[in-house]
């Protein structure tokens, strides 16, 4: 265990001189490489940063006014299914980190080994955050027709949920 996390803090350290000595080699002046590949990436935050910002600012206003919740209890009351998962869902499909803060959430309240909380771990693991990578990863490429890609997204969040909340449904 201790050889693993050696390895482990090593890595980076290990990479970057490997880099340098790859430079240096090939007679290439890495620094001012590693500026250019700054540059190019506060480029592209800044062609980002408006679709990020709106994504989270609108999941946030979701999240706070309980409209989230209001669905979870409506729509999933007759399956038998958590009313906490549904939130989960719809929100993975924006943002990652605030599914993930809503799993921790299940998490406190009712435990890691809860039904709940496995089944959201589950959808976690099995779904992507659609949106967000269609809005972000589209503009940076700048494409504006997406063709099928947004009902494939779709009918893979859909099938990822629906069979993780199968196989969880049937462990526990």
């Amino acid at each position: 265990m201790k050889l693993l996390s050696f390895l482990s803090d090593m890595m980076i350290p290990v990479f970057m001189l490997y880099i340098i000595l790859w430079g240096l080699f090939a007679k290439r002046d890495v620094y001012n490489d590693f500026l250019d590949g700054a540059k190019d990436g506060l480029k592209t935050v800044a062609g980002i940063c408006p679709a990020l910002i709106g994504l989270l600012t609108g999941v946030g206003i979701l999240r706070g006014s309980g409209f989230l919740d209001f669905v979870g209890n409506v729509l999933t009351s007759g399956f038998g299914i958590p009313s906490e998962i549904l939130p989960l869902t719809i929100v993975r499909m924006f943002s990652s980190s605030a599914a993930l803060g809503l799993l921790l959430d299940i998490f406190k309240q009712y435990g890691t080994d809860s039904r709940a909380g496995f089944m959201g771990a589950v959808i976690l693991s099995s779904t992507e955050s659609l949106f967000y990578c269609m809005s972000v990863y589209f503009a940076a490429v700048k494409i504006e027709k997406t063709r099928y890609t947004l009902p494939g997204a779709l009918l893979a969040t859909l099938t990822g949920t629906v069979t993780a909340i199968v196989l969880t449904g049937m462990y526990i």
